[in-house]
């Protein structure tokens, strides 16, 4: 006997991945549809795989803070930015991914006054944040959106990935943060925030971009 459950009847634990393969694009706009904005789910879909995530709460924090820390440098160099937190990026008929957190920096102005995210009238995001990914259907589904950064924190590192000759490298130094050491910064400002306070590691992050002027 077969048995079928409605995907948005699954009920996921905390920290628990589920993947469906042969799933169409109009199935996975569907499901977006039916599962609404306000879960606790994070989808992926690449060239028919389908990837159901349920982030822990320990998940959640650290790309918070990343956020915090991305919006804090970039004030105190007078850059402009705009963030799409976890706004889906469609790329039809091939990818869809939901980021922890993205940024638009460089291209900031494009985007002034959008309300309604599209890659048919927009760029991707300058940068991605995504925490605990080793998913390689996440990484081709960046690609295909053509993500030109990706960072990953995971197990308190950061990895910077760029994007060349439509795949994905490894480097030490983001260009959107050139003069930043962000893969040894970042760690170590994650974990003095929840040790000391998220709003006590900025106010230091800050005064030490101003004093380095």
């Amino acid at each position: 006997m077969t048995i079928t459950i409605a995907i948005p009847d699954i009920q996921l634990t905390p920290g628990s991945t589920i993947t469906i393969s042969n799933l169409s694009w109009d199935d996975f706009e569907t499901l977006l549809k039916d599962l609404g904005e306000k879960r606790n789910t994070r989808l992926t879909y690449y060239q028919g795989s389908l990837e159901i995530m349920s982030p822990l709460a320990i998940h959640e924090r650290p790309h918070r803070i990343i956020a915090y820390i991305i919006t804090t440098i970039l004030e105190a160099q007078g850059r402009n930015w705009e963030d799409f937190g976890s706004t889906t990026l469609k790329r039809p008929n091939v990818a869809g991914v939901e980021p922890d957190t993205c940024f638009y920096i460089e291209n900031a102005s494009v985007v002034q006054g959008c309300t309604h995210l599209t890659l048919e009238q927009y760029p991707p995001p300058d940068l991605a944040i995504e925490c605990d990914v080793t998913s390689q259907t996440t990484i081709n589904a960046y690609i295909a959106i053509k993500v030109p950064e990706v960072w990953i924190y995971q197990n308190h590192q950061l990895t910077v990935y760029i994007l060349e000759n439509n795949n994905y490298c490894v480097v030490e130094y983001s260009p959107t943060f050139p003069n930043f050491p962000v893969t040894q910064l970042i760690p170590q400002l994650v974990q003095q925030a929840i040790e000391k306070g998220t709003r006590p590691m900025l106010q230091q992050l800050k005064q030490r971009i101003m004093d380095n002027r």
